[in-house]
């Protein structure tokens, strides 16, 4: 080969060479949920307009440094993230709405239940704050609880607390809940097709980190 042709040759791996070295670098994006046939019919007809969710709580693959086990759930409460820790160092990191201070939850608990489009059903303490609703919300995409949830336990009593779907996307990244766990959708659908009952979910308090 000669010293143009070689040239020409290192100039066209050059671009390939370092967007190698960048990706390694950057946030990578996790595969799509997977949504079932009733998941799409019932997204396809949303009371609500599609939110632009910023970049930095889009579903990523991100470093982690932390020693929980693969399989294990950690919300970082001051962050607005909820991370899925994987083998090899790595977790998917997904953007949260988290409770407000005076009602947020933490602590350690297990994925007690989980349910696939659920009903809702206020307790009395978010009637009296909120209310009034009624007794029972039926499961759809108008229900607060959005797509699943996974209900959090301390031993065998149920916290009240969840992490769930949303039908109000737009609140991601903020801190505005009744003190549960809000993602898209999108993103507690690809979380409950990964997570085991029983996972062990850690929530840190405000004022703690990731």
């Amino acid at each position: 080969m000669t010293k143009r042709g070689l040239a020409l040759l290192l100039v066209g791996l050059l671009p390939g060479l370092l967007l190698g070295g960048c990706m390694q670098a950057t946030l990578a994006p996790s595969s799509n949920a997977s949504l079932t046939p009733r998941d799409r019919q019932l997204l396809a007809h949303t009371p609500y307009a599609p939110a632009s969710i910023p970049e930095t709580f889009r579903r990523h693959i991100v470093d982690y440094t932390r020693k929980e086990q693969p399989g294990t759930i950690l919300v970082d409460t001051n962050a607005r993230y909820l991370y899925y820790v994987l083998p090899g160092g790595k977790a998917i990191r997904y953007g949260v709405t988290v409770g407000e201070e005076a009602l947020a939850w933490s602590g350690v608990a297990t994925v007690g239940r989980m349910a696939e489009w659920p009903d809702w059903i206020p307790t009395a303490e978010i009637q009296a704050r909120l209310g009034p609703y009624p007794k029972r919300v039926a499961g759809g995409p108008a229900n607060p609880l959005g797509a699943r949830a996974l209900y959090l336990y301390e031993g065998n009593k149920d916290t009240l607390y969840r992490i769930h779907g949303t039908n109000q996307p737009e609140y991601i990244g903020q801190a505005i809940s009744s003190g549960c766990i809000r993602m898209t959708n999108e993103d507690i659908i690809d979380l409950v097709n990964r997570v085991k009952l029983g996972a062990i979910v850690v929530v840190l308090p405000p004022g703690r980190t990731a």
